[in-house]
């Protein structure tokens, strides 16, 4: 699971937004791009961002014990930080998480059915010391968005899995588990797209470990094997 906190208005992001392009055409890897609002002081208003954003990366931030939140940041599974631009440590980690311990061990999946219903399901594990949360994420697999101001005024930038808003929708405690969404959510959100996640949230809504996450594509959409 790869968590990109970018800004539009940040003149450091644009390459880790390519980076996440490349990693959103992987088969193996749930990346999603969260858009943040402090930037947008520097002249330019991000078309993706939303306060929600920014509040899940200080989440992280105040769970990490951090001194400060930054783009860009890249999140892998709820567990460590890396900067966003540092691809070789991106990549490193993806691997190195991709087998337990740091990986995600439960399993998840989400389909759409009858082209009415979005199914999400969670297989069983050992009963979860804090509480764990079933959220998902709608998000727009793409967006070419010409800035005019900020930092990369004049660019014309691609934007992959960019989340238009992100909600808890049940809670996990190691049984399996099973929801259904209706379809039409994800017109109302303005997505093409979804992802579900199971991510430990603590009683004071700190971030912590993701342990499992699942992605629904929009149908044109091919990814790398």
């Amino acid at each position: 699971m790869v968590e990109l906190f970018t800004s539009q208005g940040c003149n450091s992001c644009p390459p880790a937004d390519a980076l996440l392009s490349d990693l959103a055409k992987r088969n193996d890897v749930v990346a999603l791009a969260f858009h943040v609002d402090y930037w947008d002081y520097l002249g330019w208003r991000d078309t993706l961002a939303s306060p929600e954003n920014t509040a899940r990366q200080t989440a992280y931030r105040n769970a990490m014990k951090g001194s400060m939140i930054y783009t860009p940041q890249v999140i892998l599974n709820g567990r460590a930080q890396v900067n966003g631009n540092n691809a070789a440590a991106i990549r490193s980690g993806i691997a190195r998480m991709s087998d337990a311990p740091g990986g995600l061990t439960v399993p998840v999946s989400i389909t759409r059915l009858d082209g009415e219903r979005i199914v999400i399901e969670a297989g069983s594990g050992p009963k979860p010391a804090a509480p764990v949360h079933l959220i998902i994420a709608y998000f727009d697999d793409k967006a070419i968005v010409p800035i005019k101001g900020g930092e990369n005024s004049g660019r014309s930038i691609i934007y992959r899995n960019a989340v238009r808003d992100i909600e808890t929708i049940g809670m996990w405690d190691g049984k399996p588990l099973r929801v259904e969404i209706p379809a039409s959510e994800l017109a109302k959100k303005k997505a093409s797209g979804c992802a579900v996640l199971l991510q430990e949230v603590s009683d004071d809504s700190r971030l912590g470990p993701i342990l499992g996450a699942s992605m629904l594509r929009p149908p044109d959409i091919s990814v790398i094997e």
